[in-house]
């Protein structure tokens, strides 16, 4: 990604990217889908409400914790630093591992503290608690899968990638019909469903590295943790990792807020969040694309081909995210029905739409500069941003400024606060570019 042109580069990268995340989406919405359709909106409020918004917020930390790793690896592959480049793939290994059981154990035992903590609905707890537990026993095979697919993209190569996960989403959707519509499992169906494809996925990503020949091989007698790269993943990834689960932080108070107007409405925000996806799907193939650009192209020292790789990226982004956010508003009755044939939950999904869906292009600030930045190793900046901008903004707006307010005055807390972060991130991130041109040109 150091020659050639550039707009052609990203968007060969993007698609996969895109594609990949669509069928990782589907995980989820083939999950909701087939329990709203086939066990009703307390299943599907179950697999969509608080527990959905915690897995969200896991893998969220987890992904931006990788992303360390996928900077890292990009930059030694982009300076042909082989020794580097074993020792990164190896520890992020190691960590994807550890991880996995660490956390799998504790979501585990702890399920139903932080269901209750969310105040879910009593009639919703019992499943909700089943089918969380089912997730984290799962959890290590999500860290595997998403590392590997960073070790394999950091170098260029998202097709593999794609392809296990397309096959793997089709094995979830085949499954989730096995157990949900013909063994009526319901909630624990769709959670075995997911357990199983997630593993095979990262069967499939672990073996392509065993196999390679080249300097990405992984070999399992190796895996373990170099400290001073394990350092260096740390400090872009942790702060990255803080700042995708600020989202989620403020995601799952939101979700506590809106459980007290009932099932309904929890189903609602469910069958919603799926299709809201759609958005962040797009945006994160555009962020991971850029990421893994800037951050071959920092190796290299091309500072020009960063800058203008952004510009691009922000043009690309709002237009296409703009057209996805008139598609929602036109069709949204339809695509809610997907998910519930009940009236009063699709009205209320319409509403969530009326008040998020118009705002989405303004984001494209927000992803795009986060993740130049984080290739280029700025990552507690964007991540105090973040913290400020969304997550404390959102918690101050719900617990103070409206509480016990009506449910549009609650969700409008996405729009402000993107329009708000937007604004942070433009400014710093021009002032932050002067910097890194200066020290360039004197060096």
């Amino acid at each position: 990604m150091t020659e050639g042109v550039i707009w052609k580069q990203i968007l060969a990268f993007f698609f996969p990217i895109l594609i990949g995340t669509f069928f990782q989406q589907l995980y989820n919405t083939t999950d909701a889908v087939m329990v709203g359709q086939f066990a009703g909106k307390d299943a599907l409020s179950c697999v969509s409400g608080s527990a959905g918004q915690i897995t969200s917020f896991v893998v969220g930390f987890y992904t931006g914790l990788s992303t360390g790793a996928t900077v890292i690896i990009a930059r030694f592959y982009g300076a042909k630093d082989e020794k580097g480049l074993q020792h990164a793939i190896h520890t992020a290994y190691a960590f994807a591992v550890l991880g996995g059981v660490l956390i799998g154990i504790a979501g585990i035992v702890l399920s139903p503290q932080i269901l209750e903590c969310m105040n879910t609905p009593a009639e919703l707890m019992d499943q909700s608690v089943l089918f969380l537990r089912i997730y984290f026993g799962s959890i290590i095979f999500v860290f595997v899968y998403n590392m590997g697919s960073a070790i394999l993209r950091a170098a260029g190569d998202a097709r593999r990638p794609l392809f296990y996960l397309i096959l793997c989403c089709l094995l979830n959707i085949l499954l989730d019909f096995v157990f949900v519509f013909f063994m009526k499992m319901s909630v624990a169906g769709a959670g075995i469903a997911t357990f199983i494809s997630q593993a095979v996925s990262a069967v499939l990503v672990t073996r392509v590295l065993l196999l390679r020949t080249d300097v990405l091989k992984l070999r399992i007698e190796n895996i373990g943790f170099h400290w001073e790269t394990l350092r260096k993943i740390l400090k872009i990834g942790l702060p990255t990792g803080i700042q995708s689960s600020m989202y989620s932080i403020s995601n799952i108070i939101i979700q506590a807020a809106l459980n007290r107007f009932g099932v309904d409405t929890v189903a609602a925000w469910g069958a919603f969040g799926k299709i809201d996806a759609l958005v962040w799907m797009v945006y994160a193939a555009f962020g991971m694309a850029l990421t893994t650009f800037a951050g071959q192209n920092y190796g290299a020292r091309k500072w020009e081909r960063i800058g203008k790789s952004v510009r691009l990226s922000l043009v690309m982004s709002f237009v296409s995210i703009s057209m996805l956010s008139a598609l929602i508003l036109l069709f949204g009755r339809n695509l809610m029905s997907i998910f519930i044939n009940d009236a009063n939950v699709i009205s209320i999904g319409l509403r969530m739409m009326g008040v998020i869906s118009p705002a989405y292009c303004l984001f494209a600030f927000i992803e795009i500069f986060s993740a130049v930045l984080q290739a280029e190793g700025d990552v507690l900046i964007p991540a105090l941003l973040t913290f400020g901008g969304t997550c404390l903004f959102r918690i101050i707006w719900v617990l103070f400024l409206v509480p016990g307010g009506t449910l549009e005055q609650i969700i409008f807390c996405y729009p402000m606060t993107w329009a708000t972060c937007a604004v942070l991130f433009i400014f710093y991130y021009r002032w932050r570019q002067k910097q890194i041109l200066q020290k360039a040109e004197g060096q």
